[in-house]
């Protein structure tokens, strides 16, 4: 049986003061990952066909106590800021349950997904938006989710090691105080645009940005769109723009499915 989850781009976020989790808000985007999982004697994973090991989807078919053999299917970038790994994870998670017929709810199973991002060091927290779909703020004080119509651009020029900077506890300590803040400032329902730009100053202001992602986004806002860079990878997003970058893509507001 074969799965989809969405990629998704983070504007911001924080550490969760839980410390398995994050604050922050970020969008489901229509390209994805598919997951075709099918019963086999021993773990195998192939991505494009070609066989990977994947930590988190390894974790998380442990985690359900199934082998499997796993195709991956990508329409985004990995390791670029696309929450690749969490789709890939959420994706299998959906499939293997299916195949395997073990009647995990969808709470759970996302659940799962999640610890096994979390154990891997590749994410904080993408499966919960991959699954929900839209666009979903979380300050601390809640999930919110809405549906904007944007029309969503971007461009990656590679990757950044998340596990290395989710366990930089300098790095972290900063993205804490200045994600916690950029939050607070933040409107219950901010537009895309707002977020954007309110994104594009917490970037700056953790030092993340390359100069070939500053002189994108200047190029993107010359042109009178909101650009910022995508938690957490060499990728720039933008709104309010046509043409501007290489990729258009639209907010998935279904989220995670079974095909």
């Amino acid at each position: 049986m074969r799965a989809f989850a969405p990629g998704s781009v983070t504007a911001v976020f924080a550490p969760a003061e839980s410390g398995d989790g994050s604050k922050g808000a970020s969008m489901a985007i229509e390209d994805g990952i598919v997951a075709d999982v099918r019963e086999a004697d021993r773990t195998e994973i192939l991505l494009d066909g070609k066989r990977t090991d994947f930590e988190p989807v390894t974790g998380v078919l442990d985690g359900l106590a199934v082998t499997a053999r796993v195709e991956l299917e990508s329409a985004i970038p990995i390791g670029c800021g696309f929450g690749a790994s969490g789709a890939a994870t959420l994706a299998t998670a959906l499939s293997a349950n299916a195949t395997f017929d073990l009647g995990r709810s969808r709470e759970d199973l996302v659940q799962a997904a999640h610890v096994a991002e979390v154990n891997a060091g590749t994410g904080l927290g993408d499966v919960f938006i991959q699954s929900a779909g839209g666009l979903m703020m979380d300050d601390g004080t809640g999930r919110r989710r809405w549906e904007p119509t944007n029309a969503i651009e971007y461009v990656s020029f590679g990757g950044m090691a998340t596990s290395e900077t989710l366990g930089d506890a300098d790095i972290m300590a900063k993205i804490e105080t200045v994600g916690g803040r950029t939050l607070d400032s933040l409107p219950d329902e901010p537009s895309l645009e707002r977020l954007t730009r309110d994104a594009w100053s917490f970037a700056r202001e953790i030092g993340l940005p390359t100069e070939r992602v500053r002189r994108t986004v200047a190029d993107v806002e010359e042109s009178g769109g909101a650009a910022s860079m995508a938690m957490l990878g060499e990728t720039v997003f933008a709104v309010g723009v046509e043409d501007a970058l290489p990729n258009r893509t639209e907010i998935s507001f279904t989220g995670a499915e079974l095909l």
